[in-house]
């Protein structure tokens, strides 16, 4: 995409976020979950090549459909491209989700509803939050906004803007299929081999452009301090800069022990500072729609300028 309809149509998936959020009802990501599951019942075999090919056929119809849904509008005009990216952007984005999600955590904490907390952070994280103590909590719910910031929101973002609805559409079907075979169980650790790998790619760029965003709005020295210290020692390579950036433009301290399928796990620590409380996760809530902002005006500014380059250009 390129010009003014590709703000229009990022302009238009983020306004109709904002007003409906996801969808409660035919989402087509619960859809292609429902393929998934059934690709993989047909598929599974513990080997890297059988992953491979589960995630190529569970991919690819969708995406060559999207594809040549894509191609056909653009023949139609860049403004019906520009509907069907919208569109496509709309579905991917999770941004008031993330909100949903995170706010009924930091108000439980509030008011010391520790239970309720910790059954809201459960739809938030895969760790066993009933071990969790209120720092525990809100350190798990600011986690999971820094790093569903770029998850749900800049990495779709950034796909859009480099290859519109389809890249968009690649880019979820993706990240979806690492949380679903990704996963390091036994049973996964080679079939959700490629799944892993190829989110791990895609996600490469946008990660630490997410990173670098949250250090430019946050407390910059302590997010790149922490960004290059700790975030090489963090097992993801995508999670590490943006939690580590995240926690430290907050000046908050995260990571640490973690309670996983009834046993604590050693992680890394990140950021620096307090610990996490309620107030943390709104100020990464907050974070991340400053970053939404910050993201939507450097777009704005390259349309603007390649506007006004190209308007000299025929002068």
């Amino acid at each position: 995409m390129s010009g003014l309809p590709i703000l229009v149509a990022m302009t238009v998936a983020l306004a109709l976020d904002a007003l409906f959020g996801e969808p409660r009802r035919w989402h087509p990501l619960v859809g292609f979950g429902r393929w998934a599951r059934q690709v993989e019942r047909a598929l599974y075999d513990d080997a890297r090549a059988r992953g491979l090919l589960a995630w190529a056929l569970a991919v690819l119809p969708p995406l060559t459909a999207v594809s040549a849904l894509s191609l056909l509008a653009g023949w139609a005009g860049a403004w019906m491209a520009a509907c069907v990216d919208a569109a496509c952007l709309y579905f991917a984005l999770g941004l008031r989700s993330l909100g949903e999600h995170a706010r009924p955590v930091a108000s439980a904490l509030e008011e010391g509803r520790l239970d309720d907390a910790r059954s809201a952070v459960g739809r938030m994280v895969s760790r066993d939050t009933g071990a969790l103590d209120a720092t525990g909590v809100a350190a798990a719910a600011t986690e999971s906004v820094l790093e569903n910031g770029n998850d749900a929101v800049f990495g779709a973002l950034f796909w859009c803007l480099l290859l519109g609805g389809p890249g968009v559409v690649l880019y979820r079907l993706a990240n979806t299929l690492d949380a679903t075979w990704g996963y390091q169980t036994p049973r996964l650790a080679r079939f959700g081999w490629a799944a892993a790998r190829i989110d791990d790619v895609m996600n490469w760029i946008p990660a630490r452009l997410t990173a670098l965003s949250y250090a430019l709005l946050g407390r910059t020295r302590g997010a790149l301090h922490c960004w290059r210290r700790q975030a090489p020692a963090w097992d993801s390579p995508n999670a590490g800069p943006v939690m580590a950036a995240g926690a430290g433009a907050l000046g908050v301290r995260l990571g640490g022990p973690a309670p996983y399928h009834g046993r604590w796990e050693e992680r890394p620590r990140l950021g620096e500072g307090a610990p996490a409380d309620a107030a943390t996760i709104s100020a990464a809530l907050r974070l991340v729609r400053r970053t939404t902002g910050l993201w939507w005006l450097a777009t704005a500014a390259a349309v603007l300028l390649s506007v006004l380059v190209g308007g000299h250009a025929h002068a």
